[in-house]
């Protein structure tokens, strides 16, 4: 014969335990869910493009960056204060360049500006019509000569000018977009030498190379 347990507890209080069970549960699982979207994940903080190159298989370990995208590019010396575009490259191969005579070009798929390796910025020499372009006078700058840069947070960054370098226009340029030194640099590119009509490019580049300052370098 079948022994039947009845329940001791009354019938409205087992239902409002039941109830607060319920809530509690629900409460943590809306918590847990926010933590996992918003806490948890550790490409929040990165762009679109870095993101893509994740899922591509493009780095073996996900890094968070701590320095910002760069907005705004300031050097004293040749009154330049100009804002930051973002740019890839064309389909040639080459690094992109800036819209207009005004901008300069921040080339993404390399370093930001602090962080260890070399960033590279472009920007117009010589626009048409004699416009004036933003880096019409980079040729100007001398070693020790300071440039900055401000990111999306606000931050600044300091560089200082080691050496300017011109190359022509079939001469390999690796080395302004690599470094080994373990330091964070930032190189300013442009054109000058003689224009080409047919080509509607300048015979050579200047190159600016600068290093971030603090890095224990002499000027």
């Amino acid at each position: 014969m079948a022994t039947t347990i009845r329940s001791k507890i009354p019938l409205n209080w087992l239902i409002l335990l039941i109830v607060c069970t319920m809530v509690v549960i629900f409460s943590f699982m809306i918590v847990f869910s926010w933590f996992d979207s918003n806490l948890a994940s550790p490409t929040k903080s990165l762009s679109r493009e870095q993101i893509d190159l994740l899922n591509r298989g493009g780095v073996s370990r996900l890094v968070i960056p701590i320095f910002g995208q760069p907005v705004k590019l300031t050097i004293p010396t040749i009154n330049v204060m100009a804002e930051v575009e973002f740019v890839g490259v064309t389909s040639d191969g080459s690094m992109d360049i800036p819209k207009g005579p005004a901008n300069v070009a921040w080339y993404y798929l390399g370093p930001r500006p602090g962080e260890v390796g070399s960033a590279v910025i472009s920007g117009h020499y010589g626009w048409k019509n004699n416009i004036p372009a933003v880096f019409d006078n980079l040729s100007k700058l001398k070693k020790g000569d300071q440039i900055y840069i401000e990111d999306e947070k606000g931050e600044i960054i300091t560089f200082i000018v080691r050496e300017s370098v011109v190359y022509g226009e079939n001469d390999d340029a690796v080395s302004v977009f690599t470094s080994d030194d373990g330091k964070a640099h930032l190189n300013l590119v442009t054109c000058q030498g003689v224009w080409n009509k047919d080509k509607k490019s300048y015979s050579e580049r200047l190159v600016v190379f600068t290093d971030e300052m603090n890095q224990n370098s002499s000027y």
